[in-house]
């Protein structure tokens, strides 16, 4: 697995080397644009605009437009220069309660992963965190950003979660008017949810459509159609009360149902 980024996470005097790790893996289906004739495919061409001569990556730079037209370009080594070593590191700056920090704010999960010879130090941060119910709160520059991130610890690791900024995060479309709730509505909803409750496990979801597109693709390329898969009935229930009483009578033959499977 490719480290997304290289580093060490600085408290006080304290050093420890560390990698950071991408999370996840991306399973979607991709598809390429064809030509719907031939069925070629597409190709994007990058091109000088002055000259309209075709470019390579190699012969690309990146540039900023600072009046209309004209830029300044800067190397990829002129913006290694501009990090200092504080911004290498993953320096943290202050610990947290694990609840302080809306989930709104964060973004992307790495696995954090010490150097050989840094097992310690990081074992010991850890467990500190994980005994204390804290996280630590870092930053460091990733790419051509600065990042805010939280260090999270968990029973056999740590995750580290970049956050979003202050001023990233926007308002809601819409102000979300407070009802005044029906008792009887509020507790049979209650009891809905109560009759949902399982245990989250990450195993047992999975992306079924996904599984239905590669199936279909596979029925293409045997020469058969793409069958239209079952709907399910469309519910006409329109009064909450109706459709509140027939979703505790789903709820409550589910969990019969799971308890019955697992006598």
């Amino acid at each position: 697995m490719a480290v997304a980024h290289k580093g060490s996470i600085s408290m006080y005097m304290v050093l420890i080397p560390t990698s950071l790790y991408k999370t996840t893996t991306d399973n979607t289906i991709h598809f390429n644009q064809l030509d719907k004739e031939s069925k070629a495919r597409i190709r994007y061409k990058k091109y000088c605009s002055h000259c309209g001569k075709e470019v390579s990556s190699e012969d690309i730079v990146k540039g900023y437009e600072y009046e209309k037209g004209r830029y300044v370009t800067m190397t990829e080594d002129e913006l290694e220069l501009l990090k200092t070593n504080k911004d290498r590191t993953i320096h943290l700056v202050q610990c947290s309660k694990l609840n302080d920090i809306d989930m709104l704010y964060y973004d992307k999960n790495y696995y954090v992963v010490p150097d050989k010879g840094a097992e310690k130090p990081f074992e010991l941060l850890r467990q500190s965190l994980l005994s204390l119910k804290m996280i630590g709160i870092a930053k460091t520059v990733i790419g051509q950003s600065e990042k805010t991130i939280a260090l999270y610890p968990l029973k056999d690791g740590m995750i580290a979660k970049t956050l979003y900024y202050y001023d990233e995060i926007v308002e809601i479309p819409r102000k979300i008017s407070k009802m005044k709730l029906d008792e009887k509505e509020l507790e049979m909803t209650k009891l809905i949810l109560k009759n949902m409750e399982k245990k989250f496990m990450a195993s047992d979801f999975k992306d079924e459509y996904q599984e239905r597109l590669k199936e279909a693709i596979w029925q293409k390329i045997k020469g058969n159609n793409v069958i239209a898969v079952d709907q399910g009935e469309q519910s006409n229930i329109i009064d909450l009360m109706e459709a509140l009483q027939k979703s505790l009578e789903q709820s409550e033959k589910g969990n019969k149902h799971e308890d019955q499977a697992g006598a």
